[in-house]
């Protein structure tokens, strides 16, 4: 990440790039290093794509193996206790119990739009704009966009999926199509701020020498190449 965000800066500001050299010492032991940083984090990826593509695993049951796979690592690092553990449990039992608060509350919301005709409204709407399907389809992504820079994913899935899918789908979008270019647009919430949760991650790994500000600009060009 931070040679990423060298090379954006390269780009953008040249001359506040800081130098590349690194002493003797610091290249002692550097591939070792790598590899141990590395390897543990891309056995547990490819443990949980690896058991989804290999048809062992449901994407949902894939969790499990990511879960087992962590503890594995925890434990092979002697980072693994039983506090650790349970601390980990009770964060992931809140965290479940928000995302179905979310979708209890979006179930209710959408229940009632529904009820009181607003899934023809916009139906209507999409469909009375100029330019077809592809304006339709456009004005949902582009709506879908500014919301990521606000909202979570869950919030946009549970509430806005549910209104302007089926009237995508009357239209004529086809249905893959359609939860891929959702996706796409999605993960590119992660990388807009104020409120990108990618750019909050570099920010808690990044040195101080590196500004939110730069990284709010080094997270352009990414952007710029998700949407295209």
């Amino acid at each position: 990440l931070y040679l990423l965000w060298i090379l954006t800066k390269s780009i953008f500001d040249p001359q506040s790039c800081p130098p590349l050299a690194m002493s003797d010492a610091q290249r002692a032991g550097l591939a070792g290093r790598v590899v141990k940083a590395l390897a543990p984090p891309l056995l547990l990826i490819l443990s949980v794509l690896g058991s989804i593509l290999a048809g062992i695993a449901t994407p949902t049951e894939s969790a499990s193996v990511g879960a087992v796979g962590a503890m594995v690592l925890s434990a092979a690092n002697r980072s693994f206790s039983l506090p650790i553990l349970r601390e980990v449990m009770r964060t992931t039992l809140s965290i479940s119990s928000m995302v179905f608060v979310i979708l209890l509350g979006a179930s209710v919301f959408s229940l009632v739009f529904r009820g009181l005709g607003g899934e023809n409204l916009v139906h209507d709407a999409l469909a009375s704009m100029p330019g077809g399907v592809f304006a339709a389809m456009l004005a949902v992504m582009a709506v879908i966009f500014v919301l990521g820079f606000f909202l979570d994913t869950f919030e946009i899935i549970f509430i806005v999926v549910p209104i302007a899918a089926p009237a995508l789908l009357k239209l004529g979008v086809d249905p893959v199509w359609l939860g891929v270019m959702i996706g796409m647009n999605l993960q590119a919430s992660f990388l807009t701020p104020p409120f990108g949760f990618a750019l909050f991650y570099l920010r808690g790994v990044a040195s101080t020498l590196v500004r939110t500000v730069d990284i709010y600009k080094g997270v352009v060009p990414f952007v710029v190449l998700q949407l295209v």
